[in-house]
Order: C-alpha cells, then structure tokens, then sequence
C-alpha cells in the first residue's frame, strides 16, 4: 500500500518514495486517489490500483466525469440538452437517457444520482482501461500528453503534475 492524497497537491515525493521502494513485481495501492488527473499522474509514478469515493461522492451533487473535465448536470444549460452525458461512452446511463433527463431527475429524484454515479465508475474504469493499454502498447507517454491536452486546451497544467511527470522523463508541451 501506499499513502493516501488528497487532490494532487500531495508532493509527488511520497508517491515516488513509496514506489521507488516497493517491489516492482507486487500490485501497488494508492487509497484516496479519484481524481482523473491523479490517476494518470500515480500510474505513471508507479501506482498499479487505486480506491477513492470521488467518482460516488461528486455524482451526489451532479458531476459528470468527461475527458474534458466534469460536467455540473445540475446547472440550467442541460435543461434541454438532449445528448448524452458522454457520447463516447457506453453505460447504461449514456446509452439510454439524454442529459436533460438527468438534469431533471436529479432535482426531483435520487434515480439521477444513481445514473450519474453509473457514468462515473463506468468513465473512471474507461480510464483505467485505457491506462493500461497504452502501457502494454508501450505508449504511455504519449496517451499522457493527450489526455494533458484534452483536460488542459490552454496547456495550463498544475504545476505539481508537471513536475511529478518529469521526473519519470514525461514531459508536457506547453
């Protein structure tokens, strides 16, 4: 196991303490860690699994994971939006309800907590998936600067994952 964080600003020095003296041939566990932009970061400083309420806990409020960040369902510009919260992903809640169906479920129900919680294990598992993949494919490096890309269209990285994944040679374009 290793520590927990909280919200990146953690100081990748732990995490890389820790995975630096862990065997390499065992699963390493980060606990407390949900945030996209902390997974990518920990997997590529060594982390294996990881176990967080953050994909639960912001559904509870009307936060949708997307690759770009997070969408606020609970906010009056998905009134009418009939897309789906992700229209590249294939759980149950995106292949069946629009987002303005969740935006008003979730004001009169717990049924949109329950559909957004559904998109938000499905998304981070998405992510994982994709994690992994690019590793065994032996493009890690460059699925991380992507995913920096999409999250971060102004390039304005925090600073702290910047230097996290410099110092495994990953190196973001600014």
């Amino acid at each position: 196991a290793v520590v927990s964080t909280q919200s990146g600003h953690y100081g990748r020095g732990t995490v890389s303490l820790c995975t630096d003296h862990l065997p390499t041939d065992k699963p390493r566990y980060l606990m407390g860690v949900g945030y996209q932009v902390e997974l990518v970061v920990c997997s590529a400083l060594g982390c294996d699994m990881y176990d967080c309420v953050f994909p639960t806990r912001t559904a509870r409020f009307g936060s949708a994971l997307v690759r770009t960040g997070q969408l606020q369902l609970k906010n009056k510009q998905y009134l009418t939006d009939l897309t789906p919260i992700d229209k590249d992903c294939t759980c149950m809640a995106c292949k069946t309800y629009s987002r303005s169906y969740i935006h008003t479920l979730l004001s009169e129900d717990t049924t949109g907590v329950v559909l957004v919680t559904i998109h938000n294990i499905a998304y981070q598992l998405r992510l994982m998936r994709d994690i992994r993949d690019a590793i065994r494919k032996d493009t890690f490096p460059a699925f991380i600067q992507e995913f920096f890309a999409t999250l971060f269209p102004n390039k304005e990285y925090p600073s702290w994952a910047v230097d996290a994944l410099k110092s495994v040679n990953v190196h973001l374009v600014r």
